[in-house]
Order: C-alpha cells, then structure tokens, then sequence
C-alpha cells in the first residue's frame, strides 16, 4: 500500500476540463485533486489526482475520467507529511512579522508582530518569496500610508490580512474563491486575535455582498497570479479609494513590465518593486496623494 498520483499535462482550458471531470468521478471518494500552472508563456498546466492506496485504484475509471487525455502513473513514497512539512517550515521573518508554526512558539520576541499559521489546506505560511514580500511591502506602506480600511484579495490563509490587522488595527475584508480557504482563513483570524478587525468572505473578484460595507479600499492586497492580477486591472482601480495604495504579488520577474502596463491604463502609478527570488512584490498608487 502507497499513495500514487495519476496526472496529465495541456493546455489550461484542457487540463481544466480534466479538473472538473476528476472532481465529479473522484471528490466523493475524498481523493485530493489539484490543478497548476507550469509554464505560462507555452499555455503548459497540469492535472493531478492523488489515491492512497495504490493497490486499491480503479485504473479503468482513472483513465476514463482522463480520457482524451492519457495519465501518467507517479508512485509516491510513504512519508509523514505533515512531520516533514513542519520540519521545513522554520519561522520566516519579514520586518517586523514573524510568521511561525506553533512548534516555533518560543522564537517569538518580544517585540514581534507574529502570525502563527499551520501548514494546511490554504496558500500562505510565508515561506513563498510571494508571501513574504508582500509582508515587507506592507510594512512600508502601512508604516508611511496610514490606510483607513484593507482588502486582502484572494486571503488564502489571510496571512496578509492578519498582518494588515496587527500593524494597523483597521477594518480588513479577506475574501477567496474558495470556501476551504475561507474556513481556513477564518480559523486562522481568530487563532491570531484579529477578529475583531478581519473579515472572511467566499467570493469571487469583487462580486461579493461584503463589498458594499467596506469599499472603496484606501489599501487593496493581492497576492495571486499575473494573468488574473492584469484582468481584474479595471475593477481594482474602481474599488481603490482616492489616494489609495495597491500591492500586488504571485508575479515573476518577467511579468512584472506586463502587469504594470494593464495599470498603467488605469491611471495607478509604480512606486516600488520589491525582488525576491524569481517573484516581484509591487507598489502602485493612484496619482491623487502625495507619497510621504
């Protein structure tokens, strides 16, 4: 007995449709399905299905529900994930924040902003360069900006958000478009004592009832991807309050001229960018407010 991953690589409207078709076939089975960007530029993603018990699989079905894709077999060995997974998550620090594992409680000093966050279900424990740039630009921007509410767009874990909460002590929506995250997010804001500040929402862009209350956004967060950071330009620029501040990550290094020209047409301005292995944490502002 192992756990076996069955996957497939395409184009992303194919290994999409994959996707949904080993959803319908295999999530009632609990059987974990994920979906993720290779290479952007060549259109590569890819598909996978995970079983436990390899010996236990139906591989007629499998291939079935690949089908006109054809599955590639990876047997995986038995290992303690989670024992592993909290080994390698050492505490990450990023000016003032400190985001650390319970198993790190006591690295903890004394004038720390700690986040503790487990390693689960959502994006966010501040171990991606993402992650922890944005933590380093929100330090900056909260520091000299001084916003009066917060949006953390697509919260994952709502590390950001909590952070926002801690630093600034102001009203902070942290919506995904998943509910898991969202369950997760929610956890996680009341495990740090930011729940008197920080509220989760599912949604999907800005198309949520929360929005009403708490738009527009004198500080906007979205640490997600480059394509959909570029389509959700217009709609950022109408929820950011006059003079407000936009920080903006999941971008490499070489989307970064991309995504500032689709806000460039909407009238924000680049004040930083901030480097961290291959990704790009970025500063943007409307033209309206001087900088401090």
């Amino acid at each position: 007995m192992g756990q076996v991953r069955y996957f497939a690589r395409s184009h992303r409207q194919a290994t999409q449709a994959l996707y949904d078709r080993l959803d319908a076939a295999f999530a009632d089975e609990g059987c974990p399905i994920a979906h993720i960007e290779i290479d952007e530029a060549a259109d590569i993603h890819e598909t996978s299905v995970y079983f436990e018990d390899a010996d236990a699989v139906d591989e007629d079905a499998v291939a079935a529900a690949f089908a006109p894709l054809t599955p590639e077999r990876e047997d995986l060995p038995e290992i303690d994930w989670m024992a592993q997974v909290l080994a390698d998550l050492k505490p990450v620090r990023a000016g003032r924040f400190l985001v650390h594992g319970a198993h790190d409680r006591d690295k903890v000093r004394a004038h720390d902003l700690a986040i503790e966050i487990e390693a689960g279900q959502a994006f966010g424990t501040g171990h991606h360069g993402t992650t922890a740039g944005c933590l380093s630009m929100i330090e900056e921007v909260v520091r000299r900006r001084r916003p009066l509410n917060a949006l953390d767009l697509g919260t994952g874990s709502a590390v950001l958000a909590i952070a926002i909460a801690k630093l600034a002590r102001i009203p902070v929506l942290a919506t995904d478009i998943d509910p898991v995250a969202t369950k997760v997010a929610r956890e996680n804001i009341r495990a740090n004592g930011a729940h008197a500040f920080v509220r989760a929402e599912t949604a999907v862009g800005f198309g949520g009832p929360a929005f009403a209350a708490y738009a527009p956004f004198s500080l906007i967060v979205a640490n997600i991807l480059a394509r959909p950071l570029m389509q959700l330009a217009p709609e950022m620029a109408r929820q950011l309050a006059v003079g407000g501040d936009l920080v903006l990550s999941g971008i490499l290094a070489k989307q970064r001229d991309a995504v500032l020209a689709a806000y460039r047409l909407q009238g924000l301005y680049h004040r930083k960018t901030l480097r961290r292995d291959e990704w790009v944490t970025l500063h943007l502002t409307r033209n309206d407010r001087p900088l401090a």
